[in-house]
């Protein structure tokens, strides 16, 4: 569906708005916000609609309602003194009194027309204008569950490989493994991450023999586009996901550049026994919370994949994630943990420039380390050699965030939730730590709740939305923030929060150390 008005065109399933041809940049929210108005012109919306509809209920101030119609307004070449198109109805609510003419065929990137039914309490993201695939957690059929890490690491690698095709979007692992055991339909599957296709397949592994089925699905219709088995010896595991590769790409029609080709076949040690070691840490690292005995198991894997082979770049950039994780989680009390990270992930690169991980933890270490040129530099090399890499994009805007730039640091997080839906919560966290640093408090507020919405015992976000309300006014709102927070962490400070954040300039810190103190509290 578009929805064509004076010189604009709002495209539903895109989600996009546009003056003419250009394309006019506007918040998630703020479009939400205009969708609703318009699909409801023929009434007054009231302020109760507003935050049922669009803010799903949640509690909003005034402030914000009123900076997301004035934000509303703008983007459609409006205002409060003219309302031509979004009128005020005196103590009832707000009306779309613009001609609208409705455009039922409205085109997806690769010239199909979208047409299923979004099913109750599924969210349809917006199909992006070239190919786009999740794939999802290849089962285990071996009949036991230990190797359950290898079928998840076949899953893993050849995300990885994937995502090194600029021409293909590819949804990041955190999102595509939430779909792990469950018998959902490919079509909701889709629609929910916002691709046209998805690979399934299964994996059974015997002795030294692998077998290995996969099949794509195109999620519009459900047809397949390619399918295949695989049945060879455990040494050729990479060939194996290399011929899965190039099906796919094929399948897709997409052309490799000789990068990424070079890229797709490259082998990353020729020991199986390394890898397999590799697998089961990579396994320990996602999906849980980091303690002390994880740590040490991971450590452990990672060293070990070493000695077999002292060259495999991936281990080195593993144990920089260990012990990048140690220092913020402090699991061992190594006061070096963060010097210990820099030394793998520098050694890591050695062995692998061109592994995307080690230059992304490379980056994340440096950011914290408060060498934000070199966090900016590793990132966008990460991002060079993997463009779908949405943990790259979330530090990418850390660089930018703790550099005194939080306007330039939100696409980055935005790109980032668009690959990784799941672990948007994280995003959000900067996003409204960036609103924050700008000074746009009531912004602030709506990413810090959706937040906690998302992840209801998260301690970090509400300490930042205690400054946010604090700077609004909204005093007895902090201080009930507040106690939730030393609730679910009595350990909590906030000064020793804000300490940690590696902002290059104090005046960032200085407002958000102003919000709190605005808010009367004291620790």
């Amino acid at each position: 569906m578009i929805y064509q008005f004076a010189d604009y065109s709002l495209d539903v399933e895109r989600q996009e708005l546009r003056r003419g041809t250009e394309l006019v940049d506007v918040e998630p929210q703020v479009l939400d916000l205009l969708q609703y108005l318009i699909r409801n012109r023929e009434r007054v919306v009231s302020k109760d609609d507003l935050i049922e509809h669009v803010w799903h209920g949640r509690i909003v101030s005034e402030s914000t309602l009123t900076s997301r119609i004035t934000a509303a307004r703008q983007a459609i070449g409006d205002s409060g003194d003219q309302q031509r198109l979004i009128r005020t109805i005196a103590r009832k609510g707000i009306r779309f009194v613009g001609e609208v003419r409705d455009d039922k065929s409205s085109p997806t990137g690769d010239g199909a027309t979208n047409t299923m039914p979004p099913s109750p309490g599924v969210t349809v993201r917006r199909l992006p204008d070239k190919p786009s695939i999740a794939v999802l957690p290849f089962t285990n059929i071996s009949g036991d569950t230990e190797q359950e890490y290898f079928a998840d690491g076949i899953t893993e690698d050849i995300i990885t490989d994937l995502s090194k095709i600029a021409g293909l979007l590819v949804i990041a692992r955190n999102s595509s493994f939430t779909y792990k055991g469950k018998n959902a339909d490919i079509r909701t599957i889709g629609r929910e991450l916002g691709v046209r296709s998805v690979l399934e397949g299964s994996v059974r592994r015997a002795s030294n023999r692998v077998r290995i089925t996969a099949q794509l699905v195109n999620v519009e219709n459900g047809a397949h586009l390619w399918a295949e088995r695989y049945d060879r010896d455990l040494t050729d595991i990479f060939a194996v996901q290399d011929d899965v590769t190039r099906s796919i790409v094929d399948a897709l029609k997409i052309k490799l550049t000789p990068g990424e080709a070079a890229r797709v076949a490259d082998i990353p040690t020729n020991s199986i026994e390394a890898h397999d070691l590799f697998l089961r840490g990579r396994e320990l690292m996602f999906g849980r919370k980091w303690n002390r005995e994880i740590f040490d198991k991971v450590v452990s894997l990672m060293t070990r994949a070493i000695e077999l082979d002292p060259n495999y770049a991936e281990p080195y950039a593993g144990l920089g994630m260990a012990h990048n994780n140690d220092f913020h989680n402090h699991l061992t009390g190594s006061p070096d943990a963060i010097d210990v990270a820099e030394h793998f992930a520098t050694l890591a690169i050695e062995k692998g420039p061109t592994v995307p991980i080690a230059h992304w933890i490379a980056g994340t270490v440096a950011i914290w380390k408060k060498d934000l040129e070199r966090g900016k530099r590793e990132t966008e090399a990460a991002l060079a050699l993997n463009p779908n890499y949405a943990l790259a994009y979330g530090t990418r805007g850390n660089a930018e965030l703790y550099s005194g730039h939080p306007f330039a640091a939100i696409p980055f997080y935005e790109r980032a939730i668009h690959l990784d839906p799941a672990y948007a919560h994280q995003y959000l966290h900067f996003v409204g730590s960036s609103y924050l640093v700008a000074g746009k408090y009531e912004m602030a507020v709506d990413s810090f709740r959706e937040r906690i919405r998302l992840a209801p015992e998260t301690d970090l976000s509400r300490g930042l939305l205690v400054s946010a309300l604090g700077h609004l006014g909204e005093v007895d709102e902090a201080r009930r923030i507040w106690a939730e927070l030393k609730k679910i962490n009595p350990k909590y400070s906030f000064a020793g929060h804000l300490a940690r954040l590696p902002f290059s300039n104090p005046a960032d810190a200085d407002r958000i150390k102003g919000g709190f103190a605005k808010a009367g509290l004291s620790e």
